[in-house]
């Protein structure tokens, strides 16, 4: 039998129909927000039923407010946000869909939420209204973000059309340093491999750093994929990911049923010999604390260097995206990254807003006092109160950050959660282009720790000399 990547186990166990390279896959799970209206419209419009509700899940997340949640939704001041919250309340309990909406105690990031309720299992297909449903490739399935009108169609026949990707494998050697975090980690491959380097491909995640790492930490790593063009992320699943499964409600139980689970899931992972289209290797001991400088995740570079100049980039293209960047950025070519000033902190959004990511911000946020705005934004309801049962948000308050209630926040900006023009943001999200965070605004992407630091210090800073 011919050895089989990982993807391609899943993908062909997947699939419907063939229509020459058109592949109709079967969908296990597709993930929605209280964007997703268009989906339903056109649903209504056609008089379409959805196909199994069940394998169907709401989150409510995008658009809503982190604070003033005590009022409930009737407290939404801004009447079309208000209106989108009603309108999938209803929509959901029309068609019978669960919805983990805006007064649930599970509320939250569609890519937060059903990790935490076991929703995302190993070897699923996963469509969501988000790109970044690549962060539940953490779990050792395919998941990837579709548009309104795929999703139209996924809830009309639970199947999608796709055609089938190449397969790329990131194999990261040795041991990250002291202070060094998988979001530094997934900074510096798409450093590497620059921001279209994934275009085309599904990229498995392999070596000794990812089997070390939490299962936030590997969804972070996922989650990011899409940043550098990947149509998804995926890590093997393994004694890590089955201890952080079990027992959540949505999981298989315990007995006969996890048992059953277990021996497909151990049937996954690549096997020796299996052949990818493409091989990328790094040496984890060669990374350092990050820092994104321009306005796409592969201007990066460790805390410790400086902003480089567009006359040495390698190639006439990137010497114009430099150009362009540093002048959005209003930055100057062979400046210290740690002389950087900030104008506020943004700490959430589906990249790190876990408990591992608030304990990580505390923990460096305990050393001092936020000399800037700063936000700590959870990503759901059951992280807010973990961590509150835990005191971290004492820690956050004590030190003048702001504790806020779970949702995208200002990853998105469409929430009135924004930069003001011109103003400079350390953001643990996963997005730094141009006006992404408001207009105008200027995006840095770092780890929760460094996020913290540069509040605290109102510069980047290496936040390792800090914790030493």
């Amino acid at each position: 039998m011919t050895a089989q990547t990982m993807f391609e186990k899943i993908w062909n166990s997947h699939i419907v129909a063939d229509e020459e390279g058109e592949i109709l896959l079967y969908v296990d799970r597709a993930l929605i927000h209280e964007g997703s209206s268009h989906a339903f419209a056109a649903l209504a419009k056609n008089n379409y039923k959805v196909a199994r509700p069940q394998q169907v899940f709401a989150f409510t997340d995008h658009y809503v407010p982190t604070t003033g949640r005590e009022k409930g939704v009737a407290g939404i001041a801004v009447d079309e946000i208000r209106n989108m919250v009603i309108g999938q309340h209803e929509n959901t309990a029309k068609h019978g869909i669960r919805l983990f909406g805006f007064d649930d105690p599970r509320q939250g990031i569609l890519h937060i939420v059903p990790p935490e309720q076991g929703i995302t299992q190993p070897g699923l297909l996963i469509c969501g209204a988000d790109s970044h449903t690549s962060t539940h490739g953490a779990f050792g399935c395919i998941a990837f973000g579709i548009g309104a009108s795929d999703m139209t169609h996924v809830m009309a026949t639970q199947a999608t059309w796709q055609r089938k990707p190449k397969t790329l494998r990131i194999t990261v050697d040795g041991k990250p340093g002291f202070g060094v975090s998988p979001k530094d980690i997934i900074l510096a491959i798409i450093a590497k491999i620059g921001a279209e380097g994934g275009v085309g491909h599904a990229i498995e995640y392999a070596g000794p750093v990812f089997r070390s790492m939490s299962m936030e930490g590997r969804m972070t790593v996922c989650n990011m994929s899409i940043e550098a063009g990947a149509r998804c992320g995926m890590i093997a699943p393994d004694e890590t990911t089955f201890a952080y499964m079990a027992g959540r409600p949505f999981a298989p139980k315990k007995g006969a049923e996890w048992d059953a689970a277990m021996a497909k899931w151990k049937l996954l992972p690549t096997d020796a010999g299996a052949t990818f289209d493409r091989e990328v290797s790094l040496d984890a001991a060669q990374i350092e604390p990050m820092v994104t400088w321009g306005v796409n995740p592969e201007m990066a570079g460790a805390v410790g260097g400086h902003v480089p100049d567009p006359k040495n980039a390698p190639d006439e293209r990137r010497r114009s995206d430099w150009t362009m960047a540093l002048d959005y950025m209003g930055l100057t070519a062979g400046m210290a990254l740690t002389d950087i000033r900030i104008d506020r902190v943004f700490i959430g959004s589906c990249t790190n807003s876990r408990i591992e990511d608030i304990r990580a911000a505390a923990e460096v946020a305990k050393l001092g006092r936020a000399v800037v705005p700063a936000w700590v934004v959870p990503g759901s309801k059951v992280v807010k109160a973990q961590a509150e049962k835990e005191g971290l948000d004492r820690i956050l308050l004590d030190a003048g950050f702001e504790w806020r209630d779970p949702g995208c926040s200002m990853c998105t900006a469409i929430n009135g959660d924004q930069l003001k023009p011109g103003e400079r943001s350390a953001s643990t999200s996963n997005r730094n282009f141009r006006n992404r965070q408001g207009p105008g605004g200027r995006t840095h992407l770092v780890s929760p720790a460094m996020a913290a630091a540069a509040a605290l210090k109102g510069h980047f800073t290496d936040v390792r000399d800090l914790i030493k």
